[in-house]
């Protein structure tokens, strides 16, 4: 399995417009960070988590051409805004049956299918993406061998979902996890979490608490996403060194291989 980090900024992306700090006029690269979305991809089966407002940047940088199924976390606008942007790849897909599912809960569905209708009316000439809504609720096999298992979690005081994936689990915009939800994560190898700044907030987890529930967890890896732009990358970096070699600070073109 390979996972490719399209983007591991917070919602205002880094640099922030207009921000003059450090970190959003730093030239290093890693300090460049998009809304936050990744690709999963296992035997020529491609699965995107969230489509970000940044999904067309997202897909020329790194050169994505297929999507087989999306996964959506939650519906704020940093994760679903992007969405339209899915039309190309139904254009791509050589196949007569050019849909791609997507799955997601079912208040996540609802909402989508509501504040984006015209996907879901009747198919005309016009332009736009071709998708199927699934709600899922439980563990589904999605490909023979590829296990998807949504964690749910709280962001702030709403319920959304992470994912786990065979042995790899994605967990952003959490401020709590139910014991539940943990143990749905038992025995996964890499995590990618919500790690949003130093300072408490309240619909997000710190540096600090998402150590902490990496530490309950005790996969082989864990990575940090959602990054804010008081976190520069040479600095976190330096603090997961010495705090555990276990811990790594995501960039925007990641690459983990499973």
């Amino acid at each position: 399995m390979k996972i490719l980090v399209l983007g591991c900024g917070t919602s205002t992306g880094v640099p922030l417009i207009g921000c003059r700090c450090k970190v959003c006029t730093s030239e290093n690269p890693k300090n460049k960070r998009l809304r936050p979305s990744i690709l999963v991809s296992e035997n020529n089966f491609d699965i995107l988590i969230d489509t970000a407002p940044d999904l067309r940047t997202q897909a020329l940088k790194f050169n994505i051409v297929n999507i087989d199924a999306v996964l959506y976390t939650h519906t704020h606008a940093d994760h679903i805004f992007g969405i339209d942007d899915l039309r190309m790849f139904n254009y791509l897909k050589k196949q007569d049956n050019k849909f791609i599912p997507i799955y997601a809960s079912e208040t996540a569905v609802n909402f989508i299918k509501d504040k984006f209708d015209y996907i879901f009316k009747e198919k005309t000439e016009s332009s736009k993406p071709y998708l199927i809504t699934n709600i899922i609720k439980e563990s589904l096999e999605i490909k023979p061998g590829l296990f998807i298992t949504p964690i749910p979690v709280y962001h702030g005081k709403n319920l959304i979902n992470g994912y786990r994936i065979n042995d790899f689990a994605y967990v952003t915009d959490v401020s709590s996890m139910p014991e539940s939800s943990l143990s749905l994560l038992k025995g996964i190898k890499v995590l990618m979490i919500d790690a949003l700044r130093f300072d408490s907030h309240k619909t997000h987890f710190s540096i600090a608490e998402a150590i902490t529930v990496a530490e309950k967890i005790n996969p082989h890896r864990t990575y940090f996403t959602h990054m804010g732009h008081n976190i520069d990358y040479d600095e976190i970096k330096e603090i997961c060194s010495c705090k555990s070699e276990k811990l790594i600070p995501s960039y925007d073109g990641l690459s983990i291989e499973l």
